[in-house]
């Protein structure tokens, strides 16, 4: 991990090193298949992940052969997702998933791993937003993205690094300062949630903070 602090902001690399300490290695994402990684993406959306595993659960006979679910009448698909709220919408954007994933005959290998290029299409598909593309740019094709969302935001505000208003440029700030490398900022955006899921909530546990001696919150709380 020495050589790439060259040239970077040392306290991105730090919050990631102190993260890793205390958490080691946190084997993200959690799914069996590819396919099943962009399923709990969007299913994730709005909901907690307890509610995501219970349709995931459902789903299963499915998730291995995504043209399997393609041929599922979309209420149907609605009924086994109901456990992650908004279930009608989100069916509604998984059906549009596999629309777009059938021009490439339901094959993750025969997508074009171009990262902005890809992005754009993804983004263009109804319900995906910046935080689910990048989840699937980076969980599935590997592709070096950061994942800006509301866990690393807070995190980041509270230990004094600016956070832009915006999700795109918050995204290419930390990708500016940080390595370029699809599994560092795989293990760094499992980190970010992992902690902010365990003391850095909405009303942070800041006493029992593991790495509260680099927080710059200590000082105004």
């Amino acid at each position: 991990m020495k050589n790439w602090k060259k040239n970077k902001d040392n306290r991105y690399i730090n919050l990631f090193e102190k993260l890793y300490d205390v958490y080691g290695p946190q084997k993200w994402w959690p799914a069996d298949t590819p396919f099943e990684v962009v399923i709990g993406a969007i299913l994730v959306q709005n909901t907690s992940w307890k509610n995501v595993e219970r349709s995931i659960k459902r789903l299963k006979p499915y998730l291995s052969h995504p043209k399997k679910l393609a041929q599922l009448p979309e209420e149907t698909l609605a009924q086994l997702i109901r456990s992650s709220g908004f279930y009608r919408v989100k069916a509604k954007r998984i059906s549009a998933f596999l629309r777009w994933f059938q021009q490439y005959d339901y094959e993750f290998d025969r997508v074009k791993k171009d990262g902005e290029k890809l992005r754009n299409e993804l983004l263009e598909i109804n319900g995906i937003g910046n935080e689910t593309a990048d989840v699937i740019l980076l969980y599935v094709f590997h592709v070096p993205v950061f994942i800006a969302d509301r866990y690393a935001r807070t995190i980041f505000q509270r230990f004094g690094i600016h956070v832009p208003p915006t999700y795109e440029e918050f995204r290419k700030q930390v990708e500016f300062h940080f390595p370029k490398d699809a599994i560092l900022l795989n293990e760094f955006h499992a980190l970010l949630v992992t902690h902010g899921k365990t003391y850095c909530k909405k009303k942070p546990i800041c006493e029992k903070c593991p790495i509260q001696n680099i927080c710059q919150r200590r000082f105004t709380s």
